[in-house]
């Protein structure tokens, strides 16, 4: 079966899981799988002190779940750390965090802006702001969505995906217009739908808005990922998982 073929509704099982996403068992297996793509390895949680430049126009991207210097997060992230802590090693690139948000440069950040960045990550109470930052703007909203439609852990994890990738913004490719897109297609759990035939029309709608843009134009954390797990029928997210980004291959007991 080709990769963005529809899903058999023979795969189907029932929709209403026995944990949803923000069970800390699945919530672990969420971030497993995004820093799998995020970052090729399991291991989110040795990923708060990553930062680099990836070339995608949202400046520096950095932290568990991509904070960027770019789109205004990574600034929401350290206004909240140095609220929390006035005085980190952060603090003082704030007003140039305020002026570089909304675009790519690195203007008053470079050259010591990475090596605060990892100097921080050390921080309990940095790690503790991303996390917090990480479920008000990403996890939270995106469970909180998917329940309302209606979808089980796998439809969680699909929006969560999503919002950490595109985020919420009012563009074409953005996690509001992924959404709209696959409810002009099918109907959600929620409004009397089949629950893969949505999930497909949802993966469908987020592989168009990756392909328009081209640092995210490789769809495997969708096509070799999230699909598989549709195909099988794992509406839950349930271990063992196996799945492929970008050509390396991983596996959850």
């Amino acid at each position: 079966m080709p990769l963005n073929s529809p899903v058999s509704k023979e795969c189907k099982v029932p929709a209403t899981p026995s944990t949803g996403l923000d069970d800390p068992a699945k919530k672990d297996i969420a971030m497993r799988l995004v820093s799998s793509a995020e970052n090729s390895t399991l291991d989110w949680t040795a990923q708060y002190g990553y930062i680099e430049d990836i070339g995608d126009g949202r400046g520096y991207t950095a932290g568990i779940i991509g904070f960027c210097s770019g789109t205004g997060d990574m600034l929401d992230l350290v206004e909240l750390y140095t609220q929390r802590k006035p005085d980190n090693v952060l603090a003082g690139y704030l007003p140039a965090l305020r002026e570089v948000d909304g675009g790519d440069a690195h203007d008053g950040l470079d050259p010591g802006f990475q090596d605060a960045w990892k100097t921080a990550a050390r921080d309990p109470d940095f790690q503790r702001a991303q996390n917090d930052e990480r479920d008000r703007v990403y996890f939270d909203p995106a469970v909180s969505r998917a329940m309302s439609d209606g979808l089980g852990t796998l439809g969680q994890f699909a929006y969560y995906d999503a919002l950490v990738m595109h985020g919420d913004g009012g563009d074409s490719t953005s996690f509001g217009s992924i959404r709209r897109r696959a409810l002009a297609q099918a109907k959600p759990p929620a409004q009397g739908g089949d629950e893969v035939a949505y999930l497909d029309a949802f993966l469908d709608a987020r592989v168009w808005a990756m392909e328009q843009e081209e640092a995210h134009s490789d769809t495997s954390r969708v096509d070799t990922a999230q699909r598989v797990f549709l195909r099988n029928g794992n509406l839950n997210l349930d271990p063992p998982l196996d799945w492929q980004v970008y050509g390396d291959g991983f596996h959850i007991d």
